[in-house]
């Protein structure tokens, strides 16, 4: 699998707003948009870094997979996953699968900003939830 780069790193957050006063207050770094993924019932800021992104995520609901993520670190946000692009996210799929690792997605999904993703298993990646993404 050719990886292009790492794409962004996903920050877990309890309130968006808060948050992106640090980021934009303190490092300087430009909000460029935000939207909700109902699938993944979450809401996302995205904040450039170079050619690579601060993606912050905030839950919309209880019982999302932001929420759970934050409630297992004790209430507290943090890094959730990091991201690598990739030119076929199915071909990239089927590599991590024929080499005996799990993945989380075997059927790419749609995330933020219209890209295509797929998580591999932390259980293969010595605890990191790795998201593959693809975007033309």
């Amino acid at each position: 699998m050719d990886i292009l780069k790492v794409d962004h790193i996903g920050i877990a957050v309890n309130n968006l707003d808060e948050s992106l006063k640090f980021y934009e207050d303190i490092l300087n770094l430009k909000c460029e948009g935000c939207e909700v993924v109902e699938e993944q019932k979450v809401k996302v800021a995205f904040l450039p870094v170079g050619d690579t992104e601060i993606e912050l995520l905030e839950s919309t609901t209880q019982d999302g997979p932001i929420a759970k993520f934050i409630e297992k670190n004790s209430g507290r946000g943090g890094v959730q996953h990091i991201a690598v692009r990739v030119e076929n996210i199915e071909k990239a799929i089927e590599e991590v699968k024929a080499k005996g690792y799990k993945m989380i997605d075997e059927v790419p999904r749609y995330g933020a900003g219209n890209a295509k993703i797929a998580f591999c298993h932390p259980k293969g990646t010595d605890g990191v939830l790795l998201e593959l993404t693809e975007r033309k």
